[in-house]
């Protein structure tokens, strides 16, 4: 009965139970884990042959498209050059759209403020030394670099209470 187990018997036996429901949830988020990643790994391949086919059917496509146009009257080298220097412009293009997205990345600027900022001891020093030696993804497009001067994230918490000094709050 459990009125006759000492203290120390039921910590053991709620030990136990806590480890055997712990093990538990490993292995059922394992099972759930290996079946999605199974359901995954199917679904990439999928995409992977979707993306194969799409593929091919532009090459025929651009083939059909440069033949229309020889079929208008065009010579055939003629044809081929002007859906070549189509797909090179779109290309161009696509080149274009992704440097312009990479260059409005922010390069983690305040993270890496506060860790030169905690590697060099607080303001200036070695952290104005480092900032000026990193190189930029861009240089040519960064902007000129001012030192933080700004309080840290220690600082600016450090006024709040503490939630054991502030549990009374409720009431």
């Amino acid at each position: 009965m459990p009125e006759d187990e000492s203290l120390g018997a039921l910590v053991a036996q709620a030990s136990t139970h806590i480890s055997t429901l712990v093990r538990s949830e490993i292995e059922l988020a394992k099972a759930e884990l290996k079946f999605d990643a199974k359901r995954v790994g199917m679904a990439t391949g999928l995409f992977a042959a979707a993306a194969f086919i799409a593929h091919l059917c532009l090459i025929l496509a651009s083939f059909a498209i440069a033949y229309a146009l020889v079929a208008a009257g065009l010579s055939q080298w003629f044809a081929f050059v002007i859906v070549t220097v189509f797909y090179l412009v779109v290309a161009a293009g696509l080149v274009f759209v992704g440097y312009r997205r990479l260059k409005g990345l922010t390069r983690m600027r305040r993270t890496t403020r506060s860790i030169k900022s905690l590697k060099g001891g607080g303001e200036g020093g070695e952290a104005a030394e480092a900032e000026a030696e990193t190189p930029s993804l861009f240089p040519e497009t960064a902007p000129p670099r001012k030192a933080y001067t700004g309080p840290t994230a220690g600082q600016v918490g450090a006024h709040r209470e503490t939630v054991s000094e502030s549990s009374d709050h409720g009431d």
